[in-house]
């Protein structure tokens, strides 16, 4: 049987913010099983599973994972990096004439 880590409990703050939401009956019904075979109520259970959904939807679009042919093209590319375009070249030109007299 798995203990149940309430991960809300370690965050150092007053809880002060509601949330309000509905749910089908078959979905709360679910849930309050669930809390009671984990031993707490439905909230603290509704609120860690959501606060754990959260943390991996948050980390999941805060990294990239690259394939390993991916990663190789990728530090290839940053150890040797392709010349400027022509255009570029003519911009810094032009930007370097016209500030680097100043």
């Amino acid at each position: 049987m798995m203990v149940f880590e309430d991960k809300t409990a370690e965050i150092a703050e007053r809880s002060s913010e509601r949330m309000h939401f509905r749910t089908k009956p078959h979905v709360k019904r679910a849930i309050q099983r669930a809390a009671a075979l984990s031993g707490v109520d439905d909230s603290v259970f509704t609120m860690n599973a959501a606060y754990k959904a959260a943390i991996e939807t948050i980390s999941t679009h805060e990294r990239t994972m690259l394939q390993p042919a991916d990663y190789e093209a990728f530090f290839a590319a940053l150890d040797n990096p392709a010349p400027p375009a022509p255009a570029l070249q003519k911009i810094a030109r032009r930007y370097h004439e016209r500030y680097s007299g100043q």
